[in-house]
């Protein structure tokens, strides 16, 4: 990971706020003219730290009303059955977030759908099969108070 400075910091917590500024107005609101500005930008998308950009879609507007955090747990733990289980859980495109956690469970998985039925189906047919699978529990979100907050990023030393 780069050593972050302070105008990095500044480039990242703009690019959170609007991803779609221009290298010029993040120039200007970080006190940097545009060339060291943008080349901040590119060191920081190659090193990895800036993963890339999309778009804040409203679920609700999208169709996808129903979010759903699903606790699975794993039978026989090994190395094998986790990146079996990590790489099926990927394939799986209603799962927007996932993590390996400790607990009860072995992974917490988001799971985005249009409604009860759409999510019963992905239940069924796509999370109950998965490899080593022996509990899974849900969990509905009643209501979204927060998502994809910005990150509070460390300020430099």
């Amino acid at each position: 990971m780069p050593k972050l400075d302070k105008f990095d910091i500044a480039i990242l917590n703009c690019l959170q706020e609007d991803a779609r500024a221009t290298n010029v107005e993040i120039a200007e609101r970080v006190n940097l003219s545009p060339s060291p500005c943008l080349r901040r930008i590119r060191n920081l998308e190659k090193s990895g730290l800036l993963r890339g950009y999309r778009a804040d879609i409203d679920r609700k507007e999208a169709g996808l009303g129903l979010t759903v955090f699903v606790e699975l747990k794993v039978g026989h733990h090994s190395k094998e059955n986790s990146e079996a289980q990590q790489a099926a859980l990927l394939a799986i495109p209603e799962v927007v977030a996932c993590h390996l956690i400790s607990g009860t469970a072995d992974f917490l998985a988001e799971v985005v759908v249009a409604d009860l039925a759409a999510y019963e189906k992905v239940m069924s047919e796509k999370l109950l099969v998965l490899p080593g699978v022996v509990d899974l529990r849900s969990n509905f979100a009643i209501r979204t108070i927060k998502t994809n907050g910005a990150l509070k990023l460390p300020q430099p030393e």
